[in-house]
């Protein structure tokens, strides 16, 4: 490659503005040539064609189309694809790694403002925030609201499904918190769940015994309906879900059905269908907050997926070790 190699974005252009900002543009001018200074939304353009023909490096984001076989013909010269996001499912596959391309991507900038949603969604579910909100706001008379009986995040039992990369940043904010932690994940061993502080459970165990079960494992054909009927079922009476992964790990039906009785509560970030209909029970039961897909980066958080992705292209350059590099084996376990 030469002294500066040709970088193209390629992203939505909403996003250009906070993920590389200036002076995050300035620094990556100092890295690479950037051309066109035009970001592609299209790769069968003949711009885009002829943008290609000299690209090194195409720094990508939401809404990058897929790169294909047709654009890597298209692309002789291409060695690394940076993304300034998280999953990569979307725009590469198996086809990219075989021509010994190099992925990266930001999921672990990503995943932070998540994990920062998620611990927050624990706090606030332990206290059975919503319901008691709800009946401040409309049933103030009964009194009921003040009780904080069986209440608090102290010495509750927290499962994790899902040692993934929120996963892990939970368990590592969740150190600071008196609590008992339950982890399932089928690739991980006992030894090393003690290593981060958790016990490595079954997911049947950790419904069972979880207090407040928080999921972070992707979305996959083994993990649709992860919690259906039967292991909500085992939940305790009081417990609340937290889903700020893939809305298809959870039966959204019979969810619906544990909220409504009262007996299990939940934030969800995600659901299945996403969004829920208008008229959807959930949306309307006081012990439910559904969020519109916002845990992860948004406004001024989407700089330090800037940062992160302007870093590994000065990494590419220097020919170190890419922090968030992805392998093709890693692709079917993506979220």
């Amino acid at each position: 490659m030469p002294a500066r190699p040709v970088a193209i974005l390629a992203m939505q252009p909403w996003a250009l503005p906070d993920l590389l900002p200036p002076d995050l543009m300035d620094r990556l001018r100092t890295l690479v040539r950037l051309e066109p200074d035009a970001n592609l939304t299209s790769f069968g353009t003949e711009a885009a064609g002829a943008a290609l023909r000299n690209v090194d490096i195409l720094l990508t984001g939401w809404g990058c189309p897929r790169i294909d076989a047709a654009v890597l013909t298209a692309a002789p010269r291409l060695r690394a694809v940076i993304h300034a996001a998280g999953s990569v499912k979307r725009h590469v596959g198996p086809v990219v790694f075989a021509r010994g391309v190099a992925v990266s991507s930001a999921a672990q900038a990503n995943a932070v403002p998540v994990a920062e949603y998620t611990v927050a969604a624990l706090v606030l579910a332990a206290k059975r925030v919503l319901t008691r909100a709800h009946r401040f706001a409309h049933h103030r008379a009964a009194g009921d609201w003040r009780s904080g009986a069986g209440t608090g995040l102290y010495g509750a039992t927290i499962g994790i499904i899902g040692a993934s990369r929120t996963g892990r940043l939970v368990l590592d904010r969740l150190r600071a918190f008196d609590v008992r932690l339950l982890l399932a994940d089928p690739y991980l061993t006992a030894t090393h769940a003690r290593a981060l502080g958790t016990e490595l459970v079954d997911v049947d165990e950790l419904c069972r015994r979880s207090d407040l079960l928080t999921i972070h494992a992707p979305a996959l054909p083994e993990t649709h309906h992860l919690l259906d009927a039967r292991r909500l079922d085992l939940l305790k009476d009081g417990a609340a879900v937290i889903n700020t992964s893939r809305g298809s790990l959870v039966d959204t039906a019979a969810l619906t059905v544990h909220c409504a009785k009262g007996r299990i509560d939940a934030v969800l970030d995600v659901t299945d269908p996403e969004p829920l209909p208008p008229d959807h029970p959930l949306l309307r039961l006081p012990n439910v907050l559904v969020t519109p897909h916002l845990a992860g980066s948004q406004g001024h958080e989407l700089r330090r997926l800037g940062e992160f992705a302007v870093a590994e292209v000065e990494r590419f350059v220097r020919g170190e070790p890419l922090l968030g590099a992805i392998r093709a084996d890693d692709l079917n376990r993506l979220a």
